[in-house]
C-alpha cells in the first residue's frame, strides 16, 4: 500500500481525533493543524479513502476511519506495545506517572495488589479496565467468563442502534467458547470490526492480552469497545493487566 508520510499523519490524526469525540473529522480542523489549505487536505484525504483507510458517512462532510484504517493505525504504533518487557520500563519514572497512560497503569496496580485472592484480582483488574476506558471489561477466571461494564459499553454513543446491540450480545454468547477453542497465542490480540471471528457485523474491536494464572496457562483479560477507540492508551493498559497479572499471580 503505497501512502506518503503526510497521508499517513492525517489518517492518525483523524483516527485520534474521531475517538475524542465521535464526530466525523473534516478539512478545515485538519488544514488548521497540518498548517495547509482545505483543498490539500481534500485531495489527501480523497486518496485515504481510495485506499480504504477512511470513508464518509452519508449526513456528514467529514470523515471517519474504517477497520482496516483502524488496523493500519494500529500496525504503525510501534513495536513498544509488542515487547515481552513492559514498555513503560524504558520511560523515565515521573513521567510515566504524570502522563495519561501512566495514571492508568497506577490504578490498575493499586486495584488489583488489594487483592488477596486470584479471582478476586482478576475481578479487579477488569473493573479497573472498565473505569478506565469506558469499554466492558473481560476475563477468564478458570472455565468462567467474567464480564463487567455492559451498561458503560451501551452507553457510548454508537450503541443507540439496536441491531449493533443484538449483534454485540451474539458476540458475547460466543465469546468463551471460542477463546477456549481457538486460544489467541500472542501477548496482545487486536481484533478490529470485521476482523472479529463472530458477531463480524457488531463494529467493536475485541482487545485481549494472554497470561499465565492458576488457573490456566491460557488465561484471558482485556476489553470490547467501539472500533472507535483510543487504541494506544487501550492497547498499553491491557497489555499492562496482562503482564502484572502474571507476575502477581
Amino acid at each position: 500500500m503505497e501512502i506518503t508520510e503526510r497521508q499517513k499523519e492525517i489518517l492518525c490524526q483523524i483516527v485520534e481525533e474521531y475517538a475524542e469525540t465521535a464526530s466525523p473529522v473534516g478539512s478545515v480542523t485538519l488544514a488548521k493543524l497540518f498548517g495547509v489549505s482545505s483543498a490539500t487536505i481534500r485531495a489527501e484525504m480523497a486518496r485515504l479513502e481510495h485506499l480504504g483507510l477512511i470513508a464518509q458517512p452519508h449526513t456528514s462532510a467529514g470523515r471517519v476511519p474504517t477497520d482496516a484504517g483502524y488496523r493500519f493505525y494500529v500496525n504503525n504504533l510501534g513495536d513498544d506495545f509488542y515487547r515481552d518487557d513492559d514498555y513503560t520500563a524504558r520511560m523515565p519514572e515521573v513521567k510515566v506517572v504524570e502522563n495519561n497512560i501512566g495514571r492508568g497503569i497506577h490504578a490498575l496496580e493499586v486495584r488489583v495488589s488489594s487483592q488477596s485472592r486470584t479471582d478476586t484480582a482478576i475481578k479487579g483488574a477488569v473493573d479497573a479496565l472498565v473505569e478506565l476506558t469506558g469499554n466492558l471489561g473481560l476475563a477468564t477466571i478458570g472455565g468462567q467468563l467474567y464480564l463487567s461494564g455492559i451498561s458503560r459499553l451501551f452507553n457510548q454513543p454508537e450503541f443507540g442502534d439496536t441491531r449493533r446491540v443484538q449483534a454485540v450480545a451474539k458476540l458475547l454468547d460466543n465469546l468463551e467458547p471460542w477463546l477456549r477453542e481457538a486460544s489467541p497465542g500472542e501477548a496482545l490480540n487486536i481484533f478490529i470490526g470485521r476482523e472479529n471471528p463472530i458477531g463480524k457485523n457488531s463494529e467493536v474491536s475485541l482487545i485481549i492480552s494472554k497470561f499465565r494464572s492458576p488457573f490456566s496457562d491460557r488465561s484471558y483479560i482485556g476489553v470490547l469497545g467501539p472500533t472507535r477507540q483510543n487504541y494506544s492508551r487501550v492497547m498499553a493498559l491491557v497489555r499492562h493487566a496482562g503482564n502484572m497479572l502474571e507476575e502477581i499471580l
